[in-house]
């Protein structure tokens, strides 16, 4: 479906993916922050996919929503993402962490588009994670 290498933000379901990541982060488990955080994605295929965020007692062991989106990426067979938005409860978007944007990159590369909510343009996480490693720098550096 988006496999042609060139995503123009205008054809991603922003307000789809907004709301089916509202709706994750209803699942969330967030005892200890209670900010309860919701991803959804579109993938190269058309599929969206999702995750909310799973806290734990051993902060250092807390799963990002885009940790359990891209477990779910997994659970569905895999692909590219292409598309994300990330929100907590109240329904305003949130940028990736740092680790998450690494994580995302690893199944998006820099062209996936990251919501910046209805008011601003998306960007690609080329931008948010400049001078990326990835997959391709592993076989060629190793």
């Amino acid at each position: 479906m988006y496999c042609d290498g060139v995503i123009d933000p205008r054809d991603i379901p922003w307000g789809t993916l907004r709301a089916r990541a509202l709706v994750a982060s209803t699942h969330a488990y967030a005892p200890y922050s209670r900010v309860h955080v919701g991803a959804a994605a579109l993938t190269d295929d058309g599929t969206v996919i999702e995750g909310a965020n799973i806290e734990n007692a051993s902060y250092g062991l807390t799963l990002c929503a885009e940790c359990s989106l891209v477990s779910d990426l997994a659970r569905v067979g895999g692909g590219t993402l292409v598309a994300v938005a990330i929100v907590a409860a109240d329904g305003a978007p949130l940028s990736p962490c740092g680790r998450c944007r690494q994580l995302l990159f690893e199944h998006g590369g820099a062209g996936l588009l990251v919501d910046d909510g209805p008011e601003r343009p998306a960007r690609p996480l080329a931008t948010l994670l400049p001078d990326a490693f990835g997959p391709d720098d592993v076989a060629t550096r190793s």
